[in-house]
């Protein structure tokens, strides 16, 4: 597989080239918060480590559930 030249250099003899622009997005914030949140849910609701793993995808699941029987 080859890669494509990116620079100006070279692209003398090319006609119709164009520079390509890449947008970088950076979501620091974003998994920051969803971190936090994962690490509160498994110390505020004592999971034990597989549950904790298992929160990874789940944790809306485990406060839901956790809230739920404390409003009935």
């Amino acid at each position: 597989m080859q890669c494509q030249d990116m620079t100006d250099e070279g692209k003398e003899g090319r006609e119709g080239t164009e520079k390509i622009r890449i947008r970088i997005q950076q979501h620091t914030l974003t998994g920051g918060l969803w971190c936090a949140a994962w690490l509160f849910t498994v110390g505020f609701l004592h999971l034990g480590f597989w549950k904790g793993v298992l929160a990874i995808v789940l944790w809306p699941y485990y406060l839901g559930a956790h809230f739920s029987a404390l409003a009935q």
